[in-house]
């Protein structure tokens, strides 16, 4: 085979080619060019960006973590002031549950279903950690010590979530920008207060932003990412998805941010011919996701019982198994089935600090810039990560409450937005010392109210409300402040440093309140010289008591409008920012309960007698002006029962009682379209009151319109299913109308009933 002039492999030495063969050479040149190999493809990587590193760096990277040091020690000290948490009564049960489930291999199966809070939908991470912990430490539910240890690790929960935030921020736009998210976390009285002593939602949040973190950091560094931070991820995942079934959300993020990781920094559709690093990508992130569903069903005994099934049923039976409450909303009472699409939105709107709104609107408004400069997915995933959880609950019209606490994760991504902005405008002014200084200045001046909020309500911060709604003082009467009842415990330490509760008391105080498990672990170490009592604010003259404990959560929005609360009869008030968040009451004469015993024994003059002695030293008392409006009807004296009905009305304009007492009147004075016209109106007030759609229903039987009487009944039945006289009315309506077949059913649900 004729040789070119090329060197030759085995002797290193170059030949020349003969005359004859240059000819026959021309074609095999063309050949040999034809053959060269193509230039390489050149794979663009779309996530590429300026680096984000500064002469600061240093500087920053130590304010950063001595702040962050500060800011657990803080919310660790904080915690141990708190009050406990009203649904801790679900909560320690579970807890209690989880270890026995563990300490005995699985043969106490109590966990496994809870019918009272359907707990064991939950996953029981905090809950076998801090039940454990616990009860290695001797600490039963009834002592404080239990709470602080459940409190300590919420609050270091809490701070994991600001710390990951923080890294996030930092991972792709800089020590700046996880500086000031940081900030923004550590002085979000919000977001603080929930951390203090919430079981639930902090542990759901730091498992989130731990999953948001540590992915970014491990598609950052693909195909070789830091062992920490699968570590981290696979953590994070897990102990999501061990608090709530929704941490199945982080997993979905997990899958769709690596595939788009993978095509934007590989090339786009030709990444998926590279088989080497699609392999490696498949690897991490399939492991990490089954690493992270095994960790969450190691702490998550219904989930155990059938891992491949049973945490996507606890995700569908959520929307349905949502409790529905009663909710203070823009000074009206509503059910949590039945608020406005805004309500998540408005609640975080007037409970954020203003420089986080200011920076969210900046990140939004200035988006394209961000994605320009910054690796547009991690810009994505922080806005996604905020902003598709409020817009979800939205879309699907769920029942949320208590603000916006069920969407608590989605805030620390939403700090990271915020820092966003403020980064990019303290950077525009690089350069200049003094408009940096006045950018800092300003965020400072935003965040003011909120850090002297923290300070000075540092045992509930959670009650916040920023200065655009005119604080917790302009909020108080509009939406729910302390809506957990944490406060208890400082109502409880006032009574103990008046000398009413001591260790050494001989005689027993008699204690009312409509928060009674916070107020029964506090009070159990005084034995049975604390006689608690469990009654709710429109029942409190049921029993006699001495003290009670009531705070804003169930008071109606009209009577707080109209100045009636705090009672007449409040020794103390626990207060917030100028709010009242809890009322302790004083009762020396036992009138009102009196009146109620009387009542119920149909001792109607004794009733009033007592009923006029209450009303003589608290004309503020709502129930013993209703009580006396129902003591005069029962003797006919329509009159004095209108009066004592308005009286009550004056104080508690949207009281369904009083309300419906009014409309009696009218039906004693056979006017029914003014009765008809009352009911409706007290409907109007109060859309829970059963009793006004009963005479409703009477009203239109006597105008002979059946079937607007069976539409009322049904109503009334449906808020009020044991509601005997209206399932008794409808059988009547039914038979006289020949339908024995519907009549006999109401008939037979009756008798279930008897």
């Amino acid at each position: 085979m004729a040789k070119s002039g090329k060197p030759n492999p085995k002797s290193g030495k170059q030949q020349q080619a003969t005359p004859s063969q240059k000819k026959t050479e021309t074609p095999s040149r063309s050949l040999v060019r034809e053959s060269k190999p193509r230039k390489p493809v050149e794979i663009r990587n779309l996530l590429e960006r300026p680096s984000t590193h500064s002469p600061s760096d240093p500087l920053l990277r130590k304010i950063f973590w001595g702040m962050a040091a500060a800011g657990l020690l803080v919310l660790v000290i904080f915690s141990f002031g708190s009050g406990i948490n009203a649904d801790d009564k679900f909560q320690v049960d579970y807890s209690q549950k989880l270890v026995r489930y563990y300490s005995t291999f699985g043969k106490d199966t109590a966990a496994l279903n809870i019918p009272d809070g359907n707990m064991h939908l939950y996953g029981g991470f905090f809950e076998v950690v801090t039940g454990f912990a616990n009860k290695a430490l001797g600490f039963e539910p009834t002592t404080l010590a239990y709470h602080h240890v459940r409190h300590a690790s919420s609050a270091v929960l809490g701070w994991v979530a600001m710390l990951c935030a923080a890294l996030f921020a930092q991972l792709f736009a800089g020590w700046r920008a996880g500086l000031i998210t940081l900030i923004f976390m550590l002085l979000s009285p919000r977001f603080v207060g929930d951390s203090l002593m919430n079981p639930k939602d902090i542990p759901f949040a730091a498992g989130y932003m731990m999953a948001i973190y540590n992915m970014a950091a491990v598609l950052e560094r693909m195909p070789n990412p830091r062992r920490w931070n699968v570590v981290g991820l696979v953590v994070g995942l897990g102990i999501a998805l061990a608090t709530r079934a929704g941490g199945l959300l982080s997993f979905a993020m997990l899958g769709l941010f690596a595939l788009l990781h993978f095509w934007l920094k590989n090339g786009g559709l030709a990444a998926f011919s590279n088989g080497a690093v699609l392999r490696r990508y498949a690897l991490v992130v399939i492991g990490a996701a089954v690493a992270g569903y095994a960790f969450a069903l190691l702490f998550w005994p219904f989930g155990l019982q059938a891992p491949l099934k049973n945490p996507f049923e606890a995700l569908s039976k959520f929307a349905d198994l949502e409790v529905k409450i009663r909710v203070l909303y823009e000074g009206a009472n509503v059910m949590s089935d039945k608020t406005p699409w805004h309500y998540p939105l408005k609640w975080m709107f007037y409970t954020i600090p203003l420089a986080v709104i200011l920076g969210v609107f900046g990140s939004l408004l200035g988006l394209f810039v961000l994605l320009k400069k910054y690796n547009p997915l991690w810009v994505s995933l922080a806005l996604f990560a905020a902003v598709f959880p409020v817009f979800y609950v939205i879309y699907k019209n769920s029942v949320i409450h208590d603000g916006w606490r069920h969407l608590t994760f989605a805030y620390p991504p939403l700090c990271v937005a915020a820092a966003l902005a403020w980064n990019e405008l303290v950077g525009f002014f690089e350069g200049k010392k003094y408009a940096q200084w006045a950018t800092y200045g300003l965020m400072g001046v935003l965040l003011a109210d909120a850090g002297a909020f923290i300070v000075s309500n540092h045992k509930f911060p959670y009650v916040y409300f920023n200065p655009i709604v005119g604080g917790a003082k302009g909020a108080y009467d509009k939406f729910e402040t302390d809506y957990w009842g944490v406060s208890v415990r400082q109502g409880l330490e006032w009574l103990e440093s008046q000398g009413v509760l001591r260790p050494d008391m001989k005689d027993t105080v008699a204690i009312a309140t409509n928060m009674f498990y916070s107020a029964r672990q506090l009070t159990d170490k005084y034995g049975d010289k604390v006689h608690l009592k469990y009654l709710k604010w429109e029942r409190r003259c049921d029993e006699a008591w001495d003290y009670a404990l009531y705070p804003s959560r169930f008071i109606d929005g009209a009577t707080l409008q109209k100045g009636s609360w705090p009672p007449s009869n409040a020794v103390y008030v626990v207060r917030a920012g100028g709010a009242p968040l809890l009322a302790v009451l004083k009762d020396d004469t036992k009138h009102c309960a009196t009146a109620t015993a009387a009542f119920k024994s149909t001792d109607w003059p004794t009733a009033i007698e007592h009923y006029k002695s209450e009303v003589a030293a608290h004309p503020d008392n709502d129930i013993a002006w209703v009580g006396m409006s129902l003591s005069y009807l029962n003797l006919g004296e329509l009159e004095e029962s209108k009066k004592a009905a308005e009286r009550a009305i004056e104080i508690t304009p949207d009281d369904p009682q009083a309300n419906n007492l009014i409309g009696m009147y009218w039906m004693n004075k056979n006017d029914a379209a003014k009765a008809k016209s009352q009911f409706e109106l007290a409907l109007r007030k109060e859309s829970n009151n059963p009793m006004a759609w009963y005479y409703l229903a009477i009203i239109a039987r006597s105008q002979q319109d059946n079937q607007t009487a069976l539409k009322n009944l049904m109503n009334a039945i449906e808020l009020a299913p044991n509601f005997k006289q209206a399932y008794e009315m409808s059988a009547q309506i039914y038979e006289s109308q020949g339908n024995t077949q519907a009549a006999q059913r109401f008939r037979a649900a009756l008798g279930q009933l008897q």
